[in-house]
């Protein structure tokens, strides 16, 4: 019995003929420090004391000197594009008016929109650190105080200040801050005058009716020098002829005037 176990644990423990075990211990050696910190001698102490190098203090401190400049920032093309919208809007649009950009719904927003698209009167939003650069550097840099916190501009390629007041007196949230009107700076009172003015049709009606007045009247106009001219002439015939006729009247008498017609 005996026998039989010692077989049987043989044959599982040993490894067989051709085949190698799955776990093979391996034993390493020890590995000898060679390396053990010291206390450096005395003298080599003095030595390393006496050779330490000792920089030169600098004969203005550092903090004095002004800070080294630095790289430009280079504009990023979201950037450039922006600028590139902010100048298209400047040059073809004639009114610009700067309004405060309040906090309201989503759905007033759109609604206000769609009455100033209406009146084909559009609504811009750029960021301040954008346009505040471009407008130092133009004929605009009159509207730099206007643009305090968040801003919008409402802009159209016609002056079409009367329908703007119009939809902003239904939104008194909405202020309006001021802009210019072809090139022309105005406050927001100046906005309300403005809209106060008659259309430019009406004045061009105006100015057509006082042409066409002028017109009937020239005919008259030329007509009158010419009767002046004749008055004058026929006045002074009339005095050339009664001086002339008393010294007839005591000689011989004068030349029988011509009868008119009747």
């Amino acid at each position: 019995m005996a026998a039989a176990v010692a077989g049987v644990l043989r044959g599982i423990l040993l490894p067989q003929a051709g085949r190698l075990p799955i776990l093979q211990s391996v034993r390493h050696g020890s590995k000898a420090v060679t390396r053990h910190w010291r206390v450096m001698h005395h003298e080599r102490q003095k030595l390393m004391a006496v050779t330490e190098y000792i920089p030169p203090r600098p004969a203005v401190n550092p903090r004095c000197l002004p800070p080294p400049p630095k790289p430009p920032k280079e504009e990023s093309g979201l950037v450039r594009l922006l600028r590139r919208e902010i100048e298209e809007v400047f040059r073809d649009h004639r009114m610009i008016a700067v309004c405060q950009n309040v906090a309201i719904s989503a759905e007033d927003k759109l609604i206000l929109r769609h009455q100033l698209r209406r009146h084909k009167i559009l609504v811009k939003v750029f960021p301040s650190q954008v346009l505040k650069p471009f407008l130092e550097d133009s004929k605009y840099r009159s509207l730099l105080p206007l643009f305090v916190g968040h801003n919008m501009l409402l802009v159209s390629e016609e002056p079409r200040v009367k329908e703007m007041v119009r939809i902003l007196r239904t939104v008194p949230f909405l202020p309006l801050l001021g802009g210019c009107v072809d090139d022309t700076i105005l406050s927001r009172q100046g906005f309300l005058d403005y809209a106060k003015l008659p259309s430019q049709r009406l004045l061009q009606e105006e100015l057509i009716g006082s042409f066409s007045l002028l017109l009937h009247q020239t005919p008259a106009l030329l007509q009158r020098q010419s009767g002046q001219l004749t008055a004058l002439l026929d006045q002074h015939i009339r005095q050339r002829q009664e001086e002339s006729s008393p010294e007839t009247a005591g000689g011989e008498p004068g030349p029988r005037e011509p009868a008119l017609d009747s």
